[in-house]
């Protein structure tokens, strides 16, 4: 098999960067190590950038989401049960974010790339990357036992954090940079209608807690725990009896309680990997880069570093310009960095940490009073919530 562009991975990054190039004439292959099903029923961010919402439409893939997407304006603030609202869209020109949960995202990307013909290898076993460095990179594969092989002029790692691109890149050459919390997030999906129509992230004294939500009739809670727990620790009812104490009295009073049907532990980390390119190889998405959800940037910055990648590349195959693909990732970092900071920032600032005293403590809360008084720190986390723009 030939190609232009191979890309390993059909997540996010993956499939978004493969429309983008076959929409602007460039020819690829997208080879997955799951099957459809495994990729698209994965539960992973709900909450959509504007750059996200954009590019969706953009692509023409975006007429479910348009129905069934709930569009925000804005978010909740919690301390101690304290509540008070950021407007968005007043602090940002009217910017909104829309919650529209990335399974569904993946179904239309797939649903798409049936109907264009986008060719994707589902179920490529053993993938290995071949001569990045040189002129005539290439990836094998294994699947129904027969050997494979794709022949390019690049490839697009967007095979996630642990997928085999990042590791293609020789140590010598890779700068890592990571920070792990010492707590996790327990989720559940339920189904019952949220309590509030906008998110709501509390700071409690006793751990984080957030408010989300899938539909008009489908929740999403998490409250933080520790790295030891298990899920058979947390009944639901003993879940929902935490995440009403540490939301507090306003939105406790508006929980539907209703049975979860899914329920799940996820660690926290801040990691970036750099350079995002090495040879004829680009990273982008969790290849690169993971982010802690408090932020909701995960999804929002795949589809970043894609749509950076993408320009570069058309560049590249349209103008004969090599700017672009040398430029990538500088450009893709200097936002991936702006990203890993709110991120930390919302998180360090919503968390209780087991190593930090009550001094630590009084100074998140007069953080939070400040943010509640203050309009300038109110446009500082608003516009970051909702998307910088690309540079």
């Amino acid at each position: 098999m030939r190609t232009q562009v191979a890309i390993v991975g059909a997540g996010p990054a993956g499939l978004f960067l493969g429309h983008l190039l076959r929409q602007a004439g460039v020819d690829v292959v997208i080879l997955e190590r799951k099957d459809r099903a495994y990729v698209e029923g994965r539960v992973r961010a709900g909450v959509l950038e504007r750059i996200t919402v954009e590019l969706m439409e953009r692509l023409g893939v975006d007429e479910r989401m348009r129905r069934e997407g709930l569009v925000h304006a804005g978010a909740n603030l919690a301390s101690d049960g304290e509540m008070f609202r950021i407007d968005m869209a007043e602090l940002t020109g009217g910017s909104t974010v829309m919650v529209y949960g990335q399974q569904e995202v993946m179904k239309d990307l797939f649903d798409a790339a049936e109907q264009r013909d986008l060719r994707i290898v589902f179920d490529a076993d053993a993938v290995r990357l071949h001569d990045v460095e040189g002129e005539r990179p290439h990836i094998t594969w294994r699947k129904d036992g027969a050997e494979h092989r794709l022949d390019c002029d690049f490839i697009a790692g967007c095979d996630g954090y642990h997928g085999v691109s990042r590791a293609t890149i020789p140590d010598k050459v890779l700068k890592t940079f990571e920070r792990v919390y010492p707590f996790g997030w327990l989720g559940i999906l339920a189904e019952a209608p949220p309590c509030d129509h906008e998110l709501i992230y509390s700071n409690h004294e006793r751990g984080f807690a957030l408010a989300s939500m899938r539909s008009p009739t489908r929740s999403r809670y998490y409250v933080q725990c520790s790295l030891d727990d298990r899920l058979e620790d947390w009944s639901d009812e003993r879940f929902w009896d935490e995440v009403s104490v540490r939301l507090g009295p306003e939105a406790a009073a508006r929980i539907v309680r209703a049975p979860s049907f899914e329920k799940s532990i996820a660690p926290l980390r801040s990691f970036v990997s750099e350079p995002m390119r090495y040879g004829r190889l680009f990273l982008a998405g969790d290849a690169a880069h993971i982010v802690p959800p408090t932020g909701a940037k995960g999804m929002n910055l795949a589809v970043s570093d894609v749509i950076m990648l993408s320009e570069a590349l058309v560049e590249h195959y349209h103008e004969r310009s090599s700017a672009g693909i040398d430029g990538y990732s500088a450009r893709a970092l200097a936002r991936v960095w702006k990203a890993e900071r709110f991120s930390w920032w919302f998180t360090s600032l919503t968390h209780r940490f087991p190593d930090r005293d009550g001094f630590d403590r009084k100074m998140q809360v007069a953080e939070l009073a400040y943010i509640k008084g203050s309009r300038a720190a109110q446009v500082t986390l608003a516009e970051n919530y909702v998307g910088l723009p690309l540079v």
